[in-house]
């Protein structure tokens, strides 16, 4: 069975190539347009890792990833920032929130894999 991986962004173009990226390495997609979107589909679904972006409308990345770990079904799961942000104190931020690890965008689609991999095993 596939691993299902859910990718929180507020843009759609950067959520078709994740979506598109993550198929092709053989995942299942769960879309979310926002951090909220995301945590309310998260209730429902068990996912085996999530990409949230930082900067969104209505419950950014860092609020999201909180909230996520409060759930007890992702705990545990791996969850990677996929942001334009890259200053240390967002990174310390998003670690301190319980973020597992950090792509700065634009990526490479083999970046993304790579992570995937590394932390799906």
């Amino acid at each position: 069975m596939a691993k299902v991986i859910m990718t929180a962004d507020d843009s759609a173009s950067v959520r078709q190539m994740v979506t598109f990226t993550l198929k092709q390495g053989g995942y299942d997609v769960v879309e979310a347009v926002d951090g909220k979107d995301a945590l309310q589909k998260l209730a429902n679904t068990k996912v085996d890792m999530l990409i949230t972006d930082l900067n969104m409308p209505n419950l950014d990345g860092i609020g999201l990833i909180k909230g996520a770990r409060a759930l007890p079904t992702c705990k545990f799961i791996p969850i990677v920032m996929l942001t334009t942000e890259s200053q240390d104190s967002k990174k310390q931020e998003g670690k301190a929130a319980g973020a597992t690890g950090w792509i700065v965008k634009p990526f490479k689609p083999e970046q993304l894999m790579a992570v995937v991999k590394k932390v799906l095993g």
